[in-house]
């Protein structure tokens, strides 16, 4: 790839400032420079209006969920009613199904302003519990899909043994297990394998729960991370029956059955963690663990909101996800991790934009494997996603507001130019891939089989 310039009306450069005239230079996937004060697009350069940040971090994702939108708010219910919903959803499911939706899901992400998708994977086998051909031929689909899109990923392969705390599991859970945290190794080594080297795909591991991981199988995925030094994710205390169940168990919390097992560290991510004691607090915050707020799903679904700013305090970095794609917007991602904490707290301003800002980009690619991302420096990855400031919910914002006005009112639909990996994938707000709106009502229909 040749050398591109980019020239920035305004940028969002270390150490968390906006500053006027930034060239950044673009070498194949890199930036290789970043110089600020010029005052005008040099010949040749690409004009980008408006904010300019670094690429952001979907740290949490489940592709097919995003084929339940609107669907799961007819009715009345929980979590576990929703939970049925999406399992029925779950075994419609193939690998040409799963490319197509994906693919459109990813594309409405870079149309975000998305760079890098962690996606926590579970989806594994045919019907039945029966592997493919290739047992990996699902985790492949999701790989195939994001690179279409233009996006990094971390495929989070999730081991996902029981259907509940000392149950089997039953219908379409099947698909998602592989007898044992050994035999789900070995299959996790295999698609470790075959992206050795690439530099595009992080294969990561996780835990699905407390609820559907043993304690004894934990070890495993622990080691397996810890050998390949690669992300470990876990879905947290998203539910109080999850705790009171865990409790009855092992006398423990889900937490603490983590800490205890070896999961948490720096390279661990523990998603949701809404209902947590403070010794939760200090285990997460002392291992240096991460945490990923959800809250647009943590509403939908009803969880309730979690200690956000304690964790951080505590010393876990704070990332967002989309989650269940109940909406695919890290600016209100962002934004509801403050809000939430002041309907809560009944005070404002636990959390300053720029703080929300690098959970949404450095702290996020971090915590997927992508440290040299999420920061407009040399030797960073080039992810530029491009905000306008002259729409009706950005008009009108002043030099020292410019964060506050793109983390508070902005939303996904003022990004207007994405650039990742060094590749222009949106450009006036249209993806590459063309009309991401038909593509995802294309492949949605025919995951809930409703035809053309």
């Amino acid at each position: 790839m040749p050398e591109l310039n980019y020239w920035c009306e305004l940028a969002w450069l270390p150490p968390g400032e906006a500053v006027k005239g930034v060239l950044v230079t673009v070498t194949d996937s890199m930036i290789s420079d970043v110089v600020p004060g010029v005052a005008e697009p040099p010949a040749g350069a690409v004009r980008l209006a408006g904010l300019t940040l670094p690429g952001l971090a979907n740290a949490h994702s489940h592709a097919f969920h995003r084929a339940l939108r609107g669907v799961t708010q007819r009715e009345k219910g929980s979590f576990w009613t929703w939970r049925e919903q999406m399992y029925t959803l779950a075994a419609t499911l193939d690998p040409d199904s799963y490319l197509a939706l994906a693919r459109a899901v990813y594309a409405e992400m870079a149309l975000a302003g998305i760079t890098c998708v962690g996606e926590f994977h579970y989806l594994h086998h045919g019907p039945g519990g029966r592997p493919y051909d290739d047992p990996n031929v699902m985790g492949h689909a999701l790989v195939q899909a994001a690179r279409e899109a233009g996006l990094r990923i971390a495929l989070l392969d999730t081991c996902y043994l029981t259907g509940g705390i000392g149950t089997p599991l039953t219908g379409v859970q099947q698909r998602f297990g592989d007898g044992d945290a050994e035999r789900w190794a070995i299959r996790a080594e295999a698609l470790l394998a075959a992206y050795r080297g690439e530099k595009d795909v992080e294969i990561g591991v996780a835990v699905h729960s407390v609820r559907a991981v043993p304690a004894e199988q934990m070890p495993v995925i622990g080691r397996f991370s810890a050998h390949h030094a690669v992300p470990a994710h876990a879905h947290v205390s998203e539910q109080r029956g999850e705790n009171s169940a865990c409790v009855e168990t092992y006398t423990a919390t889900p937490v603490e059955v983590l800490c205890e097992h070896d999961i948490l560290g720096p390279r661990s991510t523990a998603v949701h963690a809404t209902h947590l004691s403070d010794v939760d607090i200090a285990l997460l915050g002392q291992s240096g663990s991460h945490v990923c707020m959800c809250p647009t799903t943590e509403r939908d679904l009803a969880d309730g909101v979690g200690p956000a700013r304690k964790l951080r305090d505590a010393g876990s970095p704070i990332t967002l996800g989309s989650d269940s794609h109940a909406v695919i917007d890290l600016f209100e991602e962002a934004r509801a991790v403050e809000l939430n904490e002041r309907l809560i707290s009944e005070q404002r301003g636990h959390w300053t934009a720029a703080e929300l800002l690098c959970a949404a980009t450095a702290d996020g690619h971090s915590s997927l494997g992508f440290a040299d991302a999420g920061m407009l420096v040399p030797g960073a990855w080039a992810d530029l996603v491009s905000v306008r400031l002259d729409s009706v919910r950005t008009a009108g914002a002043s030099a020292r507001d410019l964060a506050e006005t793109v983390v508070f009112a902005a939303s996904a639909a003022d990004v207007h130019s994405v650039v990742s990996g060094g590749r222009r994938i949106v450009e006036d707000g249209r993806h590459v891939l063309g009309d991401v709106g038909a593509m995802l009502g294309e492949a949605i229909a025919a995951v809930r089989g409703e035809g053309a």
